[in-house]
């Protein structure tokens, strides 16, 4: 348990709002304004997200100490009430809350686990937009020891220059308040307040940059600081955002294709391998641009890469993510895990999951592209690469290792994470391209990210929408490749 700061968050109400004492006077269901639910309903997760309200932007205005691990900062909600509310919550987990205002005006709230739950003077009304503020502040607490990422640290990752965040599944929520699932995207702005000597890396592009005198609540006296402003302009789920905080080699360009790429590297990487910096960058451009012909645009407004020399208890941690715009990575990665993480761009950042039981819609597509990609870049074909993968896996699962047990199209929460979603899944899908030829599967994987840009999706469309392009019944091809716990034989 690591020391704690304040910070803000704010929400203002910008339709007209009734009166809260008219709750239940109205007539009918018009008049009735009751709470928000405290989850979204996910089966995984049954309390992250919130209901009543539709977030549609968020600003956080954020400090960040690594002298004291301490994080302060106001973050601002935009949202549109979905119902009449008398109460909404957010998620925020640990940090301390100092006050709340709703419309501008001082709110009541109350912390429960980690629910946030507001109370504004006045009842918001459905369809109209407010705004929220709420200051807290802390030292954001790594997740340690969950069995979803197979007892990986994950979320607010402290490093000795900094800060490294990856969130996935549920870690946003540890450090700012949020409508913590992927079903509420929203756009966001960051202005990020760091020590002299250090930079702060964001989703989406860069817009300013600016020296500061700034006081920081741990230390006596005014510092020398920097000041970044980041805006991330396309929907983006809550789980793929990240801020970055330490030392970095800079290279800010475009790709050949005129994507603009920003690649950030810590430099204690660059003493294993000195051209670690144009690896990441030159690698992205080409899979950035490469990816593009294959499944359509890049959907974002930049690319890149941040790799740090990420540590917990001294430990190297071992996981890269795909964060929206520059996924991150924990070490010098190999091309495989470049081609992988920016995949997800298409599969699981502008496509996201309704739900968590989804979560093959991303990780199957990502392992199965980089299979796709060897095979378009002179390596093995991706039929070669499934079956020799089939080939390695024997049923029964041995003991311990559950691969075919673990159902694809609901791996369930502890397994969510399991290789079955990613290499058992990239199965299915190189099996489903076979089954109905090219020319349908690729038609089918440009309709699905076109169709679904920026939104979210789920399993019964994507296999509906395989039996509408390919002409062909796939129930029984589904059925057993998605929903049974068996080693299906081969196509």
């Amino acid at each position: 348990m690591l020391p704690i700061a304040v910070a803000a968050v704010s929400v203002v109400a910008l339709a007209p709002a009734a009166s809260a004492a008219d709750q239940g006077r109205g007539h009918g269901q018009q008049g009735r304004f009751t709470p928000g639910a405290d989850g979204v309903g996910d089966p995984y997760f049954p309390l992250e997200g919130n209901g009543g309200y539709d977030a549609l932007h968020y600003s956080l205005d954020l400090s960040y100490d690594p002298d004291h691990d301490q994080l302060d900062g106001t973050v601002t909600i935009t949202a549109r009430a979905t119902q009449n509310l008398s109460s909404f919550n957010l998620d925020l987990s640990g940090m301390d809350v100092e006050r709340v205002k709703v419309d501008g005006r001082k709110a009541d709230y109350k912390r429960r686990g980690q629910e946030l739950t507001i109370t504004p003077r006045k009842g918001l009304k459905e369809g109209s937009r407010f705004k929220t503020t709420v200051t807290y502040g802390g030292v954001p607490q790594t997740i340690v020891g969950s069995p979803i990422v197979f007892g990986s640290p994950y979320g607010f990752l402290h490093t000795p220059d900094g800060a490294f965040v990856g969130g996935e599944p549920n870690g946003p929520s540890t450090w700012f308040p949020v409508n913590d699932h992927p079903i509420d995207k929203a756009t966001y702005d960051y202005t990020l307040t760091v020590p002299a000597g250090l930079t702060a890396v964001a989703n989406g592009r860069l817009t300013s940059h600016h020296g500061a005198v700034t006081s920081f609540s741990r230390r006596q006296g005014r510092t020398r600081a920097e000041v970044f402003k980041w805006r991330e302009d396309s929907p983006m789920a809550s789980y793929l955002t990240t801020i970055d905080i330490g030392k970095w080699e800079v290279k800010d360009g475009k790709t050949p294709g005129g994507v603009p790429n920003y690649t950030a590297v810590d430099p204690v990487l660059l003493a294993s391998q000195p051209d670690a910096v144009d690896f990441f960058y030159n690698t992205t451009s080409q899979v950035t641009d490469g990816l593009a012909k294959m499944f359509g645009p890049y959907p974002f407004s930049s690319t890149g890469a941040i790799a740090d020399d990420a540590r917990f208890n001294g430990q190297p941690l071992g996981f890269s993510l795909e964060t929206q715009s520059k996924p991150v990575y924990s070490a010098v990665r190999s091309t495989g895990t470049i081609v992988h993480e920016l995949a997800h761009q298409w599969f699981g950042d502008s496509v996201s999951p309704k739900q968590w039981d989804d979560i093959w819609l991303n990780e199957s597509f990502a392992t199965w592209v980089t299979w796709y990609w060897n095979e378009k870049n002179g390596g093995r074909s991706a039929a070669e690469q499934a079956r020799a993968t089939y080939d390695a896996r024997p049923f029964p699962d041995r003991e311990g290792r559950p691969f075919w047990s673990v159902v694809l199209g609901d791996p369930k929460r502890d397994t969510m994470f399991n290789d079955r979603v990613y290499n058992g899944g990239a199965l299915m899908v190189q099996f489903l391209r076979e089954k109905i030829g090219d020319e349908h599967f690729l038609t089918l994987l440009r309709t699905w990210l076109k169709q679904h840009k920026y939104g979210n999706a789920e399993t019964k469309q994507f296999t509906d929408l395989a039996e509408k392009i390919s002409g062909q019944d796939l129930d029984a091809f589904f059925k057993d490749w998605l929903y049974s716990p068996i080693k299906p034989d081969l196509p």
